[in-house]
């Protein structure tokens, strides 16, 4: 099982970015599919951003397309998430998560292992 710990969180105002990472332990992600998803107060996690480690093909939720980067460092064997253009809607916990497997699937209730989050606060 692989272990993940999510960094990079914080306050930051509309417009500004932030960058998240990913770091993974136990397990190499060079057979996993790694996911972001987040989840507000009152809602259900929701799919962000995800990333087919072999091929590095990503994936992006339409609410995020062309302000958000995933990308990954196979040397750290850690995954970011680059966030710009920040919106006050984009304000929740930030995890990441990973499945092992090879296919664009971003069901949350598929990947077994889930960082512990990161919270991402935008003002107004």
């Amino acid at each position: 099982q692989v272990q993940l710990v999510e960094s990079g969180g914080g306050l930051v105002q509309a417009g500004g970015s932030l960058r998240l990472s990913c770091a993974a332990s136990g397990r190499t992600l060079s057979s996993y599919v790694v996911g972001w998803f987040r989840q507000a107060p009152g809602k259900q996690h929701e799919f962000v951003a995800g990333i087919i480690w072999s091929g590095g093909i990503t994936y992006y939720a339409d609410s995020v397309k062309g302000r958000f980067t995933i990308s990954r460092d196979n040397a750290k064997n850690t995954v970011y998430l680059q966030m710009n253009s920040l919106k006050p809607e984009d304000t929740a916990v930030y995890y990441c998560a990973g499945r092992r497997g090879a296919s664009g699937s971003y069901y949350s209730a598929d990947f077994g292992s889930w960082g512990q989050g990161t919270q991402v606060t935008v003002s107004s």
